[in-house]
């Protein structure tokens, strides 16, 4: 988890591509005491620093490391790029995450994480100091967004946001933290343009399929499927999707 010190501040007028090879700097040691085995270095980037939302986005790196058992610290989306990661819980279940997977810690749950190796991720972290991480833990558990489940309908947006037709769009939520705040799940729509309007919510979009091009205040990005990319609150951009798009997203509520 990073330390006081931000990379990259929040960025309010544009999409903002986090590219996996970014140059990471060096974070503060991984303190002895919360450690099994192992003397990590990890580095990281934050490409978004929220602090008066909690909210924090980045990519992060680390070498093999095994953590002690205990509550997690934070509600956190994560993206592995490179490695594997194991979630051992108390009664002895193992989550085992790999390269190209996504998973969220939430909040209080009581697991030890363990890493054989060096391990790459794309990370969104949600703090909320008001919620202690000793909270009533029952019913937690690692959350794993599954693109192959089957979707529901969601509405469409409406009409009078639109640059073309209506489009049909389904989605599942996986996740929500216990205040309501932050939900990661799978979505996905056909082709559609939307107008050119002020972003609601922060989010964290990882395509799966398709691809998707923003025009914001210093040009026009395009994404494609298997890049990952964060719109934050308040970014006044347009959104067109040339066919079928379909998207891991982690968003906070603002």
């Amino acid at each position: 988890m990073p330390d006081a010190a931000t990379d990259r501040s929040l960025l309010p007028g544009d999409a903002v591509r986090f590219d996996p090879a970014v140059p990471l700097q060096t974070w503060e040691e991984i303190p002895a005491h919360a450690l099994v085995a192992g003397r990590p270095v990890q580095r990281g980037h934050l490409y978004i620093d929220d602090k008066a939302r909690g909210l924090q986005a980045g990519v992060w790196d680390c070498t093999a490391m095994t953590a002690k058992m205990s509550p997690y610290p934070v509600d956190e989306f994560m993206l592995v790029l490179e490695g594997a990661i194991e979630i051992l819980l108390p009664d002895g279940r193992v989550s085992r995450i790999e390269a190209g997977q996504s998973f969220v810690l939430p909040k209080g749950l009581v697991c030890q994480w363990r890493q054989p190796g060096y391990v790459k991720k794309i990370f969104v972290i949600l703090e909320t100091p008001d919620q202690p991480t000793d909270r009533l833990c029952t019913g937690l558990a690692v959350a794993r967004p599954d693109p192959a489940l089957p979707l529901s309908p969601s509405p469409a947006p409406s009409p009078d946001s639109l640059l073309s037709g209506t489009p049909v769009q389904h989605g599942r939520q996986f996740f929500e933290d216990a205040g309501s705040h932050l939900t990661v799940g799978v979505w996905d729509t056909t082709a559609y343009h939307r107008r050119t309007v002020p972003f609601p919510r922060h989010e964290l979009m990882c395509l799966l399929e398709g691809s998707v091009t923003i025009t914001g205040p210093t040009g026009t990005q395009t994404f494609k499927a298997g890049e990952c990319f964060f719109v934050p609150y308040g970014a006044v951009t347009d959104f067109r999707t040339d066919g079928y798009l379909k998207k891991i997203y982690a968003i906070l509520k603002v």
